[in-house]
C-alpha cells in the first residue's frame, strides 16, 4: 500500500490521533497500520516477519511546528527506499527513542543496533530499512528539516546520530525524551499519569513545549549548551530526577548540564524564580502528592520527607506548613478523609 505524504502546513492548534489494530480483521491490519503512519506521523513500507498476527497502537500530537508518537507494536520490518521516499517525501527529521524492546536500523552509511534507553536522529527522506523484536516501545519526534537545520546551526552534524537518554545520559538528552513522553501523557485521558503530567504543565504553554523542544535539541545536537530554553529545561530534569538528593544545589545542577553557576542562575532569573526556589518547590511538590496517595499511607511523614530531600522532619514541617498553610501530617489526614467519603 502506497501512502502520499506531501509537505503540508502544520495545524496551528494541537492536534490528537490515536490508532489500534483491535477490532480489525488480520488481512488488513497492515494496510489501515501504514494509512494511519502515513496521515499521522512517517509514511512507511511494513511488513511483519514470518507472517505474523500484527498488533499495534499509536497516539500522536500534532503542534505548529512538530509531531510526536507514541509507539506500540510486535515484530515488524518498516522501510523508506528510494522509490517508496520519491512517491511519498515528508520533509522531516526524525528523533526515535527506543524505549522497550530492541531494534535494528540500517541507512546507506551501515547501521545500528538500539536498546532501551537510545535514540537515533535521521532524515526520513534518506533510505532506511528499521526492524523490530516482539512487543517493541518508542517515542517518535518529527521536526521540519528547514526548522531543524535552523534550530541546530550552521555546523550540523552528519546524520544519523546516536544518543543516550537513559540514565547515562546528559540532562539534555534525558529532559528531550521526558518532554515527548510529558507532551503526549497531557493528551492521553486514559493514563493515571495525566492529572500529573497537567498539573506539571499548568505554566507551560504547547508553544513552550516546542520551543523547549526545539531548545534541546540545539543542546543535544548543536554542541555545547547554548539555548536558554533548553538549559532551563535540561536543569528542571535533572532536579526532578535527583529530587531526593539533599546536596541539590545551583552548583551540582550548573556542572550537570554544563554551564557556570552564574549562567544557571541568570537563565533562572529570566523565568522569575531562582534555582533554589525551584528546587524547593518541586521538594513540596512531590512531598504533597506523596502524602495525598493511600500507596504511600504506610510510609511515614518524616521518610516522605527524607525522600524528597529535607534535611529533617522538623525543617520539612515547618517548610510544608509555610507552604500550605497545614503541617504533612494534617494535610494527609485531610487526604484520607476526602477519600472515604462517599
Amino acid at each position: 500500500m502506497v501512502c502520499t505524504m506531501t509537505e503540508q502546513p502544520f495545524p496551528q492548534v494541537p492536534k490528537s490521533l490515536r490508532f489500534s489494530t483491535r477490532g480489525i480483521i488480520p488481512d488488513n491490519r497492515i494496510d489501515m497500520w501504514e494509512g494511519h503512519n502515513a496521515k499521522a506521523l512517517i509514511p512507511l513500507d511494513i511488513r511483519t516477519l514470518d507472517n505474523r498476527l500484527l498488533h499495534a497502537s499509536e497516539t500522536n500530537l500534532h503542534l505548529p511546528s512538530i509531531r510526536m508518537a507514541s509507539v506500540f507494536g510486535t515484530s515488524q520490518v518498516v522501510e523508506r527506499s528510494e522509490s517508496f521516499i520519491s512517491e511519498n517525501p515528508t520533509g522531516v527529521i526524525a528523533v526515535f527513542f527506543a524505549t522497550h524492546g530492541d531494534a535494528f536500523f540500517y541507512h546507506q552509511g551501515g547501521h545500528v543496533s538500539l536498546r532501551p534507553g537510545e535514540a537515533i536522529v535521521y532524515d526520513a527522506d534518506r533510505p532506511f530499512i528499521r526492524g523490530f523484536n516482539h512487543r517493541f516501545r518508542e517515542l517518535v519526534l518529527t521536526i521540519p528539516k528547514q526548522r531543524y537545520l535552523d534550530v541546530v546551526g550552521p555546523q550540523y552534524p552528519e546524520l544519523p546520530i546516536c544518543f543516550d537518554f537513559g540514565a547515562s545520559g546528559t540532562p539534555s538528552q534525558q529532559a528531550l525524551a521526558r518532554l515527548v513522553n510529558t507532551a503526549l501523557k497531557l493528551i492521553d485521558t486514559d493514563d493515571e499519569y495525566a492529572a500529573r503530567a497537567a498539573s506539571a504543565a499548568e505554566e507551560l504553554s504547547w508553544a513552550g513545549i516546542e520551543e523547549e523542544a526545539f531548545g534541546l535539541l540545539r543542546n543535544v545536537l548543536g554542541g555545547a549548551p547554548s539555548s536558554a530554553d533548553g538549559i532551563i529545561s535540561a536543569a528542571k530534569s535533572h532536579i526532578e530526577l535527583h529530587i531526593g538528593d539533599r546536596n541539590l544545589g545551583p552548583g551540582h545542577i550548573a556542572a550537570a548540564v554544563g554551564i557556570s553557576e552564574r549562567q544557571l542562575s541568570r537563565i533562572f532569573a529570566g523565568a522569575d524564580t531562582t534555582v533554589g526556589r525551584y528546587v524547593l518547590q518541586q521538594r513540596l511538590g512531590f512531598a504533597k502528592a506523596a502524602l495525598s496517595s493511600r500507596e504511600q499511607d504506610v510510609v511515614s511523614v518524616g521518610e516522605i520527607g527524607k525522600r524528597f530531600g529535607f534535611s529533617s522532619p522538623s525543617h520539612f514541617s515547618r517548610t510544608f506548613r509555610q507552604r500550605f498553610g497545614l503541617t504533612p501530617l494534617q494535610w494527609r489526614k485531610g487526604s484520607q478523609r476526602q477519600d472515604l467519603q462517599p
